[in-house]
Parts: structure tokens; C-alpha cells; sequence
């Protein structure tokens, strides 16, 4: 398995990286989405054939990639990360060019509760900063969903105001790159990928 970026957390002592999705993964997704601690906050419980299509539309969407985290080689989360401009949430604040934004779900039931949501949006926003032009990343995790919200906060996320998304009502979260770096700079680098 090719990973796009490998990052040895100390904190969990764990290797976390990330590959682009492809629709060979769409059966895995769907199941995940079909989890009840995702689909209150996803709202994609839906057929397998109507999600099919959806995957693919995601995929092919320009201004968004989509990947499937790891730990230690096994694919646990999946992850959209996404330029601000051309997506819905810019008209909601001032966004910058090289914005981006993140959406994030731990898949694998095993994967939960043990201390792995923080290290994981650490290591992608990590990786989100190797766009030398992003000075902030973005998120509005479902205003509801406490536990995420926490975890944004805890890796370096700003709230900033609620926000009514056509699909819930989100919570928009700003973590800006000085801010980021001045928070991890002393963990170890980037392992060789």
C-alpha cells in the first residue's frame, strides 16, 4: 500500500498514514457509514448503490480529496480534506486562497475510545500544512458531536461561530499554522515517505 504521507506518533507510539481513496474502497466506506456513531453525524446511511454514486461524484470532485487513514498499515478512518474555495462552507467567513478544511470518521469500531482521534487529526493536519501557502485549516464538525469538537480544540482548532450547513448545524473551527506549529513543533519529524 503507496501512502501519500506516514507520520510516527510518540504520543501513541503507532505509525498513522494516509492514501487516496478510490472507488475499490466504496464497500468499506459505505459499511462505515452505516456505523452508529457515524451516520447521526454524516447523515450517508443510505443504499449501497445510492451511496455508490455518491462516492463517486466525491471522488471526482476537483476541489477535494478523499483518503482512508492507518494505523500501522490498517485502514481505520476515512478523510475528506478540502480546499475552502469552492466549497460551501467560504461564504461563511473570509476565506483565503489556500484554505483548506477537513472531515474525518473513525470507521473501525476497535479504533474507538483508545486515544487515537487526536494523534490522527494531528498527523493530517500536519500533513495539511505541507501546502506551503496554508495558513489555516478548517473544520465544522456537527455542533452536536461534543467529543469531536473537543478533540479540534485539543489539536489546535478555534471556535469561531455556529453555522447553518444545508445539511446540520455546524460549529466552524479555525487552527491556524502559527498557532498549530508553536502547539507540536517538538515531536519528531515525518518519517521517510
Amino acid at each position: 500500500m503507496t501512502l501519500d504521507f506516514e507520520w510516527y506518533d510518540e504520543t501513541i507510539q503507532r505509525t498513522i498514514g494516509f492514501r487516496k481513496a478510490a472507488y475499490e474502497d466504496v464497500e468499506l466506506v459505505h459499511r462505515w457509514m452505516k456505523e452508529e456513531h457515524v451516520h447521526p453525524f454524516w447523515n450517508l446511511n443510505i443504499s449501497l448503490d445510492r451511496f455508490k454514486t455518491h462516492f463517486r461524484k466525491a471522488l471526482a470532485d476537483a476541489h477535494q480529496t478523499l483518503y482512508l487513514g492507518t494505523i500501522d498499515g490498517e485502514v481505520m478512518s476515512y478523510w475528506e480534506a478540502y480546499w475552502v474555495k469552492g466549497d460551501i462552507i467560504e461564504n461563511y467567513y473570509p476565506a483565503q486562497v489556500w484554505d483548506q478544511g477537513v472531515h474525518l470518521l473513525i470507521g473501525e469500531k476497535k479504533f474507538l475510545g483508545s486515544g487515537y482521534a487526536l494523534p490522527l487529526l494531528r498527523a493530517m493536519v500536519r500533513f495539511q500544512f505541507q501546502q506551503a501557502s496554508t495558513a489555516r485549516v478548517v473544520a465544522e464538525p456537527d455542533i452536536r458531536n461534543e467529543k469531536m469538537i473537543h478533540v479540534f480544540k485539543k489539536c489546535g482548532f478555534r471556535s469561531i461561530s455556529p453555522v447553518t450547513l444545508p445539511d446540520k448545524e455546524g460549529l466552524l473551527m479555525f487552527c491556524e499554522r502559527e498557532d498549530f506549529e508553536a502547539r507540536w513543533n517538538n515531536e519528531p519529524r515525518e518519517t521517510g515517505v
